[in-house]
């Protein structure tokens, strides 16, 4: 393809050289240019893509997007190479992809999930629901990449890079896949990941603190703003209005389509009559013209907000309400409230709460329905949001019987500070906790703790098969581990 055929799309540009050199790949990497490629050079939180321009000529490089503002002669480009200078080369590199692979969202269904919480969950009920009502769907998300069904990589990120992304959905055209639902991270709207797709549905879930770093959201309002950006892609919104922040998206997009959901506040579609109990949760809801009874295996109250937003989107594809019943009954979620099988017939859950709020509404939930005591079992990622600590050890010293703080994802910082700021909001309650730094060993000692009555919550982690140490990712799946463990104390029990 000719490089002025990728850039079409894209403003402000200024080019040296000819632009009809025919490119046979793009990349941001220099390491993976081949010969005949298009370079683009982007300013990372960590190295700055300029400084590989010369090694991504040498590498065969026919051409390359810088930013505006770089200095030209510092990247000694030779004669032959063409320059283009873009006025962000993170939306250049979204554009360029997207025409090199033929914008192939122009060639399914694409729906967007965006929020603070409930996006994982939601994306695959919505999967589950068009999938049994005969659809060929792609799925991309935090857990991992679905093509009709077959799961096809693990995923790093919650959105890829765009580059990744348009080669992904290039497979799927290949595959015939008919609708993409897709999980969009304020991060991806924000960086321009998502830049040349054309979404025909987008949803919002809802919105808590999340996110707010140096590398991610300086402040709460920048977090909403670049959620909102999905709306100004796509005129076809749902929105969940019980949520402050989603109640607002209605009067700030007045010429969209938007359907609004909930269960306190008016909504076109809204759940009555709800039931929740330690392994369903079941409501009312008026699909097409009648009243229906929906139930689902995920435990809480946030599940009927889940099921809700998904029932939306199958109505926008017409499907009947018994598809939508017999789907949302069979749908599981890997870290998303998920019971653990075990021997002792403990119940054990893990789940992906890494927030305040969401680290609540698990433990609130479960509270409802245990009749013991609730043993939560958490940490907080390193490298990420400082403030949450004491807050989180906060609602886990007033919700849980027991707590056990303990490492999540420390990164690059020492485990040690991370649960000791954990301990400074626990230490404001009157819960009963143990700091156990082991993640392994705190959950074992929940475990023993723990009889058929209880409930342990292992929060934070969910589907997560690592944890990850000064940038080292060891095998750590939460599963695996409770087994191992259980037949441990079972071996220990024995020998006794």
């Amino acid at each position: 393809m000719k490089l002025k055929e990728l850039l079409v799309g894209l403003e402000g540009l200024k080019a040296k050289g000819s632009l009809d050199v025919e490119i046979k790949g793009i990349e941001s990497n220099s390491k993976n240019i081949k010969e005949g490629y298009l370079f683009v050079a982007i300013k990372g939180f960590s190295t700055d893509g300029h400084q590989y321009v010369e090694n991504a000529i040498q590498n065969g490089a026919l051409a390359v997007i810088v930013e505006e503002g770089c200095d030209l002669k510092s990247l000694k480009v030779p004669e032959g190479v063409t320059i283009v200078m873009s006025p962000n080369t993170r939306r250049a590199l979204a554009i360029t992809s997207s025409n090199f692979y033929g914008n192939p969202t122009k060639k399914f269904k694409l729906i967007g999930v965006t929020g603070t919480k409930g996006k994982t969950t939601t994306t695959f009920m919505i999967k589950e629901i068009l999938e049994k009502a005969g659809k060929k769907v792609g799925l991309i998300g935090t857990i991992a990449t679905y093509i009709n069904g077959k799961k096809i990589k693990d995923s790093d990120r919650t959105t890829p890079e765009s580059l990744e992304l348009q080669q992904i959905f290039s497979q799927m055209v290949e595959e015939k896949v008919e609708v993409v639902v897709m999980e969009v991270s304020s991060q991806s709207l924000k960086l321009h990941r998502v830049d040349g797709c054309e979404f025909d549905i987008v949803l919002f879930t809802n919105f808590s603190e999340d996110h707010i770093s140096k590398n991610e959201h300086p402040d709460m309002e920048d977090y909403f703003q670049s959620k909102l950006k999905l709306f100004h892609m796509c005129k076809v919104g749902i929105v969940n209005t019980d949520d402050l922040h989603g109640a607002k998206i209605p009067g700030l997009f007045p010429d969209s389509d938007i359907t609004t959901y909930g269960i306190d506040n008016y909504a076109k579609v809204l759940a009555k009559d709800i039931t929740i109990t330690n392994s369903y949760v079941d409501f009312k809801v008026k699909i097409t013209d009648r009243n229906e009874r929906v139930k689902t295996g995920i435990p809480g109250r946030f599940s009927v907000y889940n099921s809700l937003a998904a029932i939306c989107v199958a109505q926008k594809f017409g499907v009947s309400p018994e598809v939508i019943k017999e789907a949302l009954l069979e749908v599981r979620v890997p870290g998303r409230s998920e019971l653990v099988d075990n021997k002792l017939e403990i119940p054990i859950m893990i789940d992906y709460a890494h927030s305040p709020e969401s680290l609540q509404n698990i433990l609130q939930a479960v509270k409802s329905y245990t009749r013991g005591k609730v043993i939560s079992v958490f940490g907080c990622g390193g490298d990420r949001d400082s403030g949450k600590r004491p807050i989180m050890g906060e609602i886990s010293g007033r919700i849980a019987d027991f707590t056990f703080i303990t490492s999540d994802n420390p990164r690059t910082e020492d485990p040690q500070k991370i649960v000791d700021q954990i301990e400074e909001g626990m230490k404001k309650t009157k819960g009963k906790y143990k700091v156990v730094v082991d993640r392994t060993e705190a959950i074992k000692e929940a475990i023993k703790m723990a009889t058929k009555r209880d409930i342990v919550v292992l929060a934070g982690k969910g589907h997560e098969p690592y944890q990850e140490i000064n940038g080292v990712k060891h095998p750590f799946d939460e599963r695996i581990i409770v087994r191992d463990l259980i037949d441990e104390i079972e071996n220990e029990k024995s020998k006794k």
